[in-house]
């Protein structure tokens, strides 16, 4: 049996241990779909969508590829109960999570037949949806892209291993084969990768702004508070430069403005808005100021990535974008990483014999 034939593959129904994640604006139907059918995981990204545009990127990955796959949720979404009974009917194999999801939820989901796979930044979270019957956790450390906590993968991933005994993937910092068996000696199930993704041919970001992610070096990003009051990783532009600076009643008003917009964008209400923002104030302990921000991050961020203005929109991304200077193919890149992982493990099994007699 192959080193690279993880728990998560048996449990996923995948050929090989690598997921994309479900970032906002990119993790379309096209990405999604490409990243499944080459043997990896691909996750829809639904916080983005309406119900109905989630009913045609479900159905639409179905008909690009018959592997698994699977759809990120928003456990704070006034529709939520809709879109699991959707993921449900429509036989999706995983759920993923940003936030906790409840166990009500968890437990709907599995009596449904769907995986949960939540994402998490510290080892007492991991334990607790441990406790209430996820599948398998994503553990991201510092360098990953977007909301990102404060310890690093390389010893986030160890610590959340050692407190679980379910599979667990490492996020953040991962974009080859020397990362996926770095993660395996770790002792995780695979890695979960969001940018490297993001910096792929089947990727729908504007070609431009695909350009400034590529020449962004490792010291071009930055872990700002600016944007919706909460740590994210993002590139460095002129426009959080000045969100940096901004006096508060300036950003407070921006944010208004932009949160009403993915409100009309994504029909949400009114009411869905202010319980997601009072949601946050209450486990995050925001301030007024910094709820609004978080409602209109989402605007932000669809006007770089969507939309191609990266002069008014922000740019989230892993710290490992420094290291990225192509865009191949999805198949290319989950097949160049697989080849890669292999040609570590051949080269460290020689000395690891040779250990091994010399104890002996």
């Amino acid at each position: 049996m192959s080193a690279l034939d993880t728990r998560i593959c048996a449990l996923f129904g995948i050929r090989y241990p690598i997921v994309q994640t479900g970032m906002g604006w990119v993790a379309g139907p096209r990405l999604c779909a490409a990243t499944s059918a080459a043997g990896g995981l691909g996750i829809l990204a639904s916080a983005t969508m309406t119900l109905p545009q989630l009913v045609a990127a479900v159905r639409e990955v179905k008909s690009r590829t018959d592997r698994s796959f699977g759809v990120n949720l928003r456990t704070d979404q006034a529709d939520i109960v809709q879109r699991v009974e959707l993921l449900i009917a429509e036989r999706v194999k995983v759920a993923s999570f940003a936030q906790a999801p409840s166990k009500e939820l968890i437990q709907r989901l599995k009596a449904g037949g769907v995986l949960t796979m939540p994402t998490v930044g510290q080892r007492r979270h991991a334990e607790k949806v441990a406790s209430w019957g996820v599948d398998a956790i994503i553990a991201q450390g510092h360098e990953g892209g977007g909301h990102t906590g404060p310890v690093p993968t390389t010893l986030l991933l160890p610590d959340v291993v050692d407190a679980v005994g379910i599979p667990v993937l490492g996020a953040g910092g991962f974009f080859d084969g020397r990362g996926l068996v770095a993660a395996l000696a770790y002792g995780a199930a695979g890695i979960a990768m969001g940018t490297r993704f993001l910096l792929t041919r089947e990727s729908t970001v504007p070609g431009a702004v695909k350009d400034l992610y590529l020449a962004t070096n490792v010291n071009g990003t930055v872990v700002t508070r600016s944007v919706d009051g909460v740590p994210q990783r993002v590139i460095v532009t002129e426009l959080i430069d000045r969100l940096e600076r901004a006096g508060r009643l300036r950003r407070f008003v921006g944010a208004l403005r932009h949160a009403w917009a993915f409100r009309a964008l994504t029909g949400a209400s009114f009411w869905s808005l202010l319980r997601e923002g009072l949601a946050l104030r209450k486990s995050q302990g925001l301030t007024l100021e910094q709820m609004s921000l978080a409602a209109a991050a989402p605007m932000l961020t669809k006007a770089a990535l969507v939309d191609g203005r990266a002069d008014v929109g922000i740019l989230p991304t892993g710290q490992n974008v420094g290291l990225i200077d192509e865009l191949p193919s999805v198949a290319e890149l989950i097949g160049r990483i697989i080849g890669e992982a292999e040609a570590v493990l051949a080269r460290l099994q020689p000395r690891a014999v040779d250990l091994k007699r010399a104890s002996s």
